[in-house]
């Protein structure tokens, strides 16, 4: 069995720097470290119980199969900050059949990004009788 310590998403911007704009500033993500130098220097930011690095540069646009899935603890408060930091959004918040909400949005290079909310009352979060 493979004993994973720790994960990482790798994503290869076409614009490095508005990139690390997006995540670091707009998103909000906090930096867990930083390498290397120039333009295409290597930035990782803390993503919940994993980590996002941001390095290289990519001359072909993004991957339809990559997306980012983010849960947060309240997606309407999630919805309002990003909109005053100017974050498009590609779909408000919305309950979905299978009770979760969800919001998305994506980056500069149009990778899709699901911000989730688990409400209280759902199977994920209680499930009676256990």
């Amino acid at each position: 069995m493979v004993h994973v310590l720790s994960s990482r998403t790798l994503l290869q911007p076409t614009d490095p720097e508005r990139s690390r704009t997006f995540y670091g500033e707009q998103l909000g993500l906090a930096v867990y470290r930083e390498f290397g130098t120039g333009p295409e220097r290597g930035t990782v930011y803390f993503l919940g119980g994993g980590f996002l690095e941001l390095s290289g540069r990519s001359e072909a646009p993004r991957s339809p199969a990559v997306r980012l899935w983010l849960q947060v603890a309240d997606v309407a408060a999630a919805h309002e900050e990003l909109r005053a930091r100017g974050v498009e959004i590609v779909r408000p918040p919305v309950r979905e059949p299978w009770g979760l909400i969800e919001m998305w949005i994506a980056d500069p290079d149009g990778t899709p990004i699901v911000l989730v909310e688990v409400p209280a009352d759902h199977p994920l979060r209680y499930r009676a009788g256990i």
